[in-house]
């Protein structure tokens, strides 16, 4: 089969342009006075074009080396080369996972949509389009600013979906969710202006790739020697950098305290919405800290590790007993979201292989998961539109086949062996184990605690006696809705009972995120943390690589 050039743009571009080719079509008819295409016509070639950017993920799934630590697929051109701007785009382990799943799982959102969006149909498809490519953008990103305009294009479609398609107060949550994350952008954004400065101090060229495109002869980003604290002006050393960068992807994981907008925009967005906000945005978060944050600042990532061990443990259990005493499902489903991702918060600065891999995986698991939990909680509200636990009880016995399916996804949510959470949950707390024997035990409660408040919330709606008369005649899932939950049942249990396709693309990346955190760290050991060398990679065969001082840089390497 003759390889597709140029397939990362083509994965990212298709959604976008498909959207923007329907909004031309649809403007030429009303101006042949057609009226603008149907409905049905944006839903089904949106839904064809979803279709076809998973089926040329997956092409890059199946032509990815899991062996090469390099980006491949690596796209670079110039686009304002003056400036060390260029399109850049490339992928590793890490994001072929997550453009995978992001691809996945927007057929499945605009699938599951069908019936229930009557209102401006083709905005919101328009908007589902455009926003499937702002976030496959962010994942490929190899160019800072690239990035940083994907970053902030998801902004936009997000807002309108939550503030348009969503519940009574939806313009409140997309006020809320657009400022909280604004805010950290807008810090991150210095953050990289400052790097930018950085770069050309000690290189003498503007560059922002952040690494080394094809043939380029400048130094890229990564390769920038930014002083330990007290090595240089404070707003040019890594802890301050980090912090910029690191309360931009702490306001989306999001991590206690930063998490406030979360519960809010899970409530008043539409089903579609939620599923892509708990499956692929919150990921964003995550992704960022393991691509860029700890990378550029490893000697920082060492110093705040305790502060962000704390939140992280903070945030798996108050997450977790916020949800234990939800009355509505989908508050419940979005407080879960808190504990499940301080989870990957956990493994990402306990800073070993293990851990890494869990984190990693984890957040595919909880996309996979937790989109299976919002879908199913959409279904339900579109026969009853309740979402209050009291008004249920007995749902089993009109909806058995629903019953099944809630209980499977129950069960991976909360960890349970042979199922998906269950794999990326041991690993974490395997690697939290070794880094502190402590955390890990703590930790380990968030688990048994998740136990709590799902098996609670799946008995009081599924079983008991149908005392309510209105759900005594809910209707069963149709085929559409179980072609849905069944195409997602699929990975759960694949990944659950056979892990080492994902595990197999995700460690060589997971290896070289350590080594060059062990390059630019220069082994610094604080008292609690555990070192960034040594035992925290293992051996590969490779020579081991050299220190790199931390302090102020005097010219290049």
């Amino acid at each position: 089969m003759p390889e597709i050039p140029h397939l990362v743009s083509w994965v990212t571009f298709l959604p976008g342009l498909t959207a923007l080719a329907l909004l031309g079509l649809g403007a030429l008819s009303s101006g042949l006075g057609g009226g603008g295409l149907p409905a049905g016509v944006w839903r089904g070639v949106a839904l064809a074009s979803s279709l076809a950017a998973f089926g040329l993920s997956l092409g890059r799934w199946a032509g990815y080396d899991p062996t090469d630590t390099e980006f491949q697929f690596v796209e670079h051109a110039a686009w304002l080369p003056d400036f060390g701007v260029h399109y850049f785009v490339g992928i590793d382990g890490i994001s072929l996972l997550l453009v995978v799943l992001t691809t996945f799982l927007m057929p499945l959102v605009l699938l599951s949509s069908w019936n229930e969006i009557q209102r401006s149909v083709r905005s919101y498809v328009f908007f589902m389009l455009f926003l499937e490519t702002g976030m496959l953008g962010a994942f490929v990103s190899l160019n800072l600013f690239q990035f940083y305009l994907f970053w902030e294009l998801m902004l936009v479609p997000m807002y309108f979906i939550i503030g348009v398609w969503g519940g009574p107060r939806r313009v409140y949550a997309a006020i809320k969710f657009f400022l909280f994350t604004m805010l950290g952008s807008l810090l991150m954004l210095v953050a990289m202006l400052v790097i930018y400065y950085l770069n050309f101090e000690q290189f003498g060229a503007l560059n922002l790739d952040f690494v080394a495109g094809p043939g380029a002869d400048a130094t890229a980003i990564r390769d920038t020697v930014i002083p330990a604290a007290g090595a240089a002006v404070w707003w040019k050393t890594q802890p301050w950098l980090f912090a910029a960068f690191g309360l931009a992807f702490a306001i989306k994981v999001p991590l206690v305290p930063f998490h406030t907008w979360l519960p809010d925009a899970h409530v008043e967005a539409p089903t579609a919405g939620s599923v892509i906000l708990a499956g692929v945005l919150l990921k964003m978060g995550t992704y960022g800290f393991v691509r860029f944050a700890l990378p550029l600042f490893p000697v920082a990532a060492v110093e705040w590790a305790p502060a962000l061990f704390a939140l992280s443990l903070i945030g798996i259990i108050y997450g977790s007993l916020v949800a234990m005493v939800q009355e509505d499902i989908k508050k419940l489903v979005a407080y879960s979201s808190v504990a499940h991702l301080g989870f990957v918060m956990l493994g990402l600065f306990a800073f070993n292989v293990q851990a890494y891999d869990g984190s990693v995986l984890q957040m595919v698991n909880h996309g996979l998961s937790t989109g299976a939990l919002f879908l199913l909680v959409g279904f339900l509200y579109e026969r009853r539109h309740t979402r209050d636990i009291s008004q249920f009880g007995g749902v089993a016995k009109p909806m058995p086949v629903y019953a099944a399916l809630f209980g499977i996804v129950t069960m991976s949510s909360i960890g349970l062996p042979a199922l998906n959470g269950f794999v990326g949950e041991f690993l974490i707390l395997l690697g939290v184990f070794a880094a502190s024997p402590w955390v890990g035990v703590v930790a380990t409660s968030g688990v048994v605690l998740a136990a709590a408040y799902m098996l609670w919330m799946y008995r009081r709606v599924m079983f008991g006696p149908v005392e309510n008369p209105e759900n005594r005649g809910l209707i069963d899932l149709d085929w559409r809705e179980r072609i849905v939950m069944l195409a997602l049942i699929v990975p759960i249990v694949w990944i659950g009972l056979y892990p080492d396709p994902f595990l197999r693309r995700i460690e060589p990346a997971v290896i070289d995120t350590l080594r060059i955190m062990q390059e630019r760290g220069a082994e610094i050991e604080i008292e609690g943390v555990p070192a960034l060398a040594g035992t925290a990679v293992p051996d590969t065969g490779l020579a081991p690589p050299p220190a790199v001082s931390t302090g102020r840089a005097e010219g290049p390497r």
